[in-house]
Order: structure tokens, then C-alpha cells, then sequence
């Protein structure tokens, strides 16, 4: 079953697609080669709400729901990366696609990793949005505070809280990005921070040479959580990486954008980035 929604520039069509774990539920703009958009914890797929249009514009552009987030089946048991791919595997083959290019920021980048070294080559292009380097410095490293959890108050005070949580990351005038990021964290607030858990659990290392597909690495320049990430990609995989010119850890909610032009100009392979 699927629903319209107008833009300003095209139709996004809402889906829910069948899977081991219940339905997951996504969005898409435009026709042709598919371009799977996987979003950060504990976000949706309204991060990528001004994307998805400008990639629609020349690609089907997808952007599903993380499984436990969003609109999608939240299972019980814990959640880990490699579930979270179950997910998007469930995804693609009820789609149907074949082979199709693969997009994700933050949470979203290292789920990619884990769905690129598994279908390698049906990953026509990889592209990793201040994706997380997930080593052992990052699993063991001091500082796991935790970043989205806020305790209920009978007052309604932490609502406050959750969206003073990511307050920092957003400038002035962003505030719609920041309105959506506390209406996602809300929808599972009794599990807001079992992503980034996920993460710091993952064992990378040894998935990196099973991915096949050509790969960029890109990170905002204020994300300097991410931003450290970008020369440990570029060893391990040989890959290209760019930074791109504003933004912080909302970057395609920030600068959508550049954001979509860079996709564009990966996924149609022009390496100096003009998607034009």
C-alpha cells in the first residue's frame, strides 16, 4: 500500500514493504536507477526530506525507516548493525532491486557498510556521509555519555531537554530540522540511544575488504565527531573523500543541496562533483 505527497518540486510516494521483522515502511521520489537513502539514529527518513526530491529529479530516489525506528517494526531484543542490515536486505528484495546505489549518514553510514560488504557487487556505488570509523578506539574509547536519552517528567520538561540535547548542532533558523529530530527521538524514547550502542558494537574491520563498490567518504566541516573518520576510510578502502562546505551533523537537512549534488555526481560518476 502506498500514499502520495506533493512538494513544492515532485511526488513522494509512502510505502510499507513486507519483512522477517514486520513492515518497513519508506519513501521515494523520481524513476530509474535506485538510490537507498539509510538515515542516522534515531532519526527517519524525514532527514532526508529535501533530498530526496533533487535526487528524484534524475533517480528513484528511497528512503526507508531504520528496522526499530520511525514508521518501521520495532522488534524486541537488542538492536545491533547487523540487524539493522537484515532490515535493509528485507527492504531491497521486496523492492525488487537488483542493484541499486547505497547512501548513508551517520548511523545510516556504518548500517552501509555492513549492506555493502554483503552485497558487494549489487552496490552499484557507496556513499558514506560522516559515517563513524568503528575501530577499537571507537568501541573502547572513554566518553560513551549518552547523547539523545532524557527521562520522562510528569511536567513535560524533557521534551525541553531532548531538544537542548541537539540543540548545538543546528544554527539559527534550523529549527525544522531540530522539530523533526525531537519528533523521531520521541517515537522511541524508551530505546533513543540503543542505535549508538549498536554502533560502538560493531566490528568493522573485518567487513571492510568484502565491500566491491566504488566508494566516497564525505563529512560536514563542523562535524568533528565524523570529520576524524574520513582519512581512516581513505586507508582502509582506498577511497575518495570530500568535505563538503557547511553543515554539522544534520548535513543533508543543512545543506540538502550540496548534499544532492554530491550524491548525483557520485552516482553518475562525474569525480569533480558538478551533478549539471
Amino acid at each position: 500500500m502506498t500514499e502520495t505527497t506533493h512538494t513544492r518540486t515532485s511526488t513522494l510516494r509512502r510505502g510499507y514493504a513486507p519483512s522477517r521483522f514486520g513492515q518497513l515502511h519508506y519513501v521515494e521520489c523520481g524513476e530509474g536507477e535506485p538510490v537507498l537513502l539509510l538515515h542516522q539514529t534515531p532519526r527517519s527518513w524525514t532527514e532526508y526530506l529535501d533530498v530526496l526530491p533533487l535526487v528524484g529529479a534524475r533517480h528513484r530516489a528511497i528512503a526507508m525507516d531504520t528496522l526499530g525506528f520511525g514508521a518501521s517494526a520495532k522488534p524486541e531484543g537488542p538492536h545491533s548493525v547487523e540487524r539493522f542490515a537484515d532490515g535493509v536486505a528485507d527492504l531491497v528484495d521486496a523492492l525488487g532491486l537488483d542493484r541499486f546505489h547505497l547512501v548513508g549518514h551517520h548511523t545510516g553510514g556504518v548500517i552501509a557498510v555492513e549492506v555493502a560488504a554483503r552485497f558487494q557487487d549489487r552496490v552499484a556505488s557507496l556513499l558514506l556521509s560522516a559515517a563513524a570509523f568503528v575501530d577499537d578506539e571507537k568501541r573502547n574509547g572513554a566518553g560513551h555519555g549518552r547523547i539523545d536519552h532524557v527521562d520522562p517528567k510528569p511536567d513535560g520538561s524533557h521534551l525541553l531537554e531532548l531538544w537542548n540535547r541537539r540543540r548545538g548542532f543546528y544554527r539559527a533558523g534550523e529549527e525544522a530540522g531540530l522539530t523533526r529530530y525531537v519528533i523521531d527521538a520521541l517515537t522511541v524514547l524508551d530505546r533513543v540511544e540503543e542505535g549508538h550502542q549498536a554502533l560502538r558494537r560493531y566490528l568493522m574491520e573485518p567487513r571492510l575488504p568484502h565491500i566491491t563498490a566504488r566508494t566516497l567518504a564525505v563529512c560536514a566541516p563542523d562535524d568533528h565527531y565524523s570529520l576524524p573518520s574520513l582519512p581512516k576510510f581513505a586507508a582502509a578502502l582506498g577511497c575518495e573523500t570530500r568535505v563538503l562546505s557547511d553543515g554539522h551533523t544534520a548535513a543533508p537537512e543543512q545543506v540538502p543541496e550540496e548534499f544532492a549534488r554530491t550524491v548525483l555526481a557520485w552516482v553518475d560518476h562525474r569525480p569533480g562533483g558538478d551533478s549539471a
